[in-house]
C-alpha cells in the first residue's frame, strides 16, 4: 500500500533539482502534485515525466514566489482540481551566492527575502485552512548556510533562518489544529553542482572530504524519502523539528 495514496502535495520550485527529486519521491508513494516554476517548459516537461512514470496527476502552475496573488491563484487552482490540500513543500529559493555580506544591496537582500521567507509566508498562509482540514503538514526547505555560518551567503542564510523560525511559530501555532511544520536543511545533488563538479574537480573533492558519509544526498532517495516519511502518518507526533540531511558534515548537539 502506498504511504501517501491519493493524497495531494503542492511543492515550489518543483520542476528542476530538488524539487522534482522530490516530486518523484511523493509520486512513488501515490500523491498527486501540484508544481510550481517559473518556467513553464519546465513543468510540463516534469508533468509528463511524473504522469508516465508514475500514473498519478500533475498539475503545473507558473508563479514567482514574491507575487501574492499568483499564490493565491496556485491555492485556489490546486482546490479547484483535487478538492483538497495535505502537504506543502517550500523549496523554491533565488539568491546571491558567494558574496560577501559588505557586498550585498539592498536588491540582492530582496531577492533572497522575497523568494524565499515571504513565499513561504504566503504559501503557508494561503494554504493553512485546507491543511487544517486535511490534518495535514508543512515541509519547509532551510540550509546549513544559516546554521553553520557559510561564507558568502548572508542574504540566504538570513531568509533561510527567517524561515526556519516562522516554522516554529507556526507549528507552536497549528499543533491544536492538527497541521504539523517541520524544516529539512538538505546538501543534495543537484544539475547545478554537478556542473560545478566538473568545472572545479579539485574543489569538489575537498568539500565531500568534510562529508563524513562521503557523498551528497540524491534528492529523491535521500531527500524526498525523508520528505515523504514527514507527510505520512509515521511522523504525525512530528513537528517544529529540523533535520539536517547533510551526510553527518552538520553535526550539532
Amino acid at each position: 500500500m502506498k504511504r501517501l495514496n491519493g493524497n495531494v502535495t503542492l511543492i515550489t520550485g518543483g520542476g528542476k533539482g530538488i524539487g522534482f527529486g522530490l516530486a518523484e519521491a511523493f509520486a512513488e508513494e501515490g500523491s498527486n502534485l501540484v508544481l510550481t516554476g517559473r518556467t513553464e517548459s519546465r513543468l510540463i516537461a516534469a508533468k509528463q515525466k511524473l504522469e508516465e512514470k508514475y500514473g498519478i496527476e500533475v498539475l503545473p502552475l507558473v508563479a514567482d514566489g514574491a507575487d501574492e496573488e499568483a499564490i493565491k491563484m496556485v491555492v485556489a487552482k490546486c482546490i479547484e482540481k483535487f478538492g483538497k490540500l495535505n502537504t506543502l513543500v517550500n523549496n523554491a529559493q533565488v539568491s546571491k551566492s558567494g558574496m560577501p555580506l559588505v557586498e550585498h544591496t539592498k536588491e540582492d537582500f530582496d531577492l533572497a527575502i522575497y523568494s524565499g521567507l515571504y513565499a513561504a509566508f504566503f504559501y503557508m498562509r494561503e494554504c493553512f485552512p485546507y491543511l487544517k482540514a486535511s490534518r495535514g503538514s508543512v515541509i519547509n526547505f532551510a540550509s546549513g548556510a544559516g546554521l553553520f555560518g557559510k561564507l558568502g551567503q548572508a542574504s540566504y542564510a538570513a531568509a533561510k533562518e527567517g524561515i526556519r523560525g516562522m516554522s516554529r511559530v507556526a507549528a507552536a501555532e497549528w499543533g491544536p489544529d492538527g497541521v504539523r511544520v517541520n524544516v529539512i536543511c538538505p546538501l543534495a545533488m543537484t544539475e547545478s553542482l554537478q556542473q560545478w563538479r566538473e568545472n572545479f574537480p579539485e574543489l569538489y573533492e575537498k568539500t565531500i572530504q568534510g562529508i563524513p558519509l562521503g557523498h551528497f544526498a540524491d534528492p529523491k532517495g535521500d531527500i524526498g524519502r525523508v520528505c515523504v516519511f514527514l507527510a505520512s502518518e509515521d511522523a504525525e507526533y512530528v513537528t517544529g523539528e529540523t533535520i539536517t540531511l547533510q551526510g553527518g558534515s552538520g553535526l550539532r548537539p
